[in-house]
């Protein structure tokens, strides 16, 4: 999390609760859309800079995915997901393995400090029943 103390707005808050409310990682433009369809008057320039806000203070994660920036809510705590490719479903992860992994190949190529995102994409138990 960021050191500088955020300016609270009605804006940035009501986009805030919209992503929570979503469980799977969601566009600016698709959270923008559901928040208008709930009467909210928010525009998507200010959506845009909230999310991006929210996952540069660690409340939401971001992923690239199909050419376009998604976010979710999450926890601030370091983490990594497991994400379905057909409906989204994501499950938040802890993986020590991973972590060890990482501390290890940065010290053997002389890496400090090492820092890492690990998604992984697969199909969730009811995506793969009904194919």
């Amino acid at each position: 999390m960021t050191e500088t103390r955020r300016r609270t707005t009605r804006q940035r808050e009501a986009v805030r609760a919209a992503l929570t409310a979503n469980d799977e990682f969601v566009s600016a433009q698709t959270l923008h859309q559901s928040m208008r369809d709930a009467g909210e008057t928010v525009g998507l320039a200010t959506v845009y800079r909230a999310l991006a806000t929210l996952a540069e203070d660690g409340e939401a994660d971001a992923l690239q995915s199909g050419g376009e920036q998604l976010y979710r809510a999450c926890t601030p705590t370091h983490h990594h997901h497991l994400i379905c490719r057909s409906c989204g479903r994501t499950v938040e992860l802890e993986a020590a393995e991973v972590e060890a992994w990482a501390r290890q190949v940065a010290s053997a190529h002389g890496f400090v400090e090492p820092e890492h995102v690990v998604d992984i994409f697969g199909l969730c138990a009811d995506c793969a029943a009904k194919r």
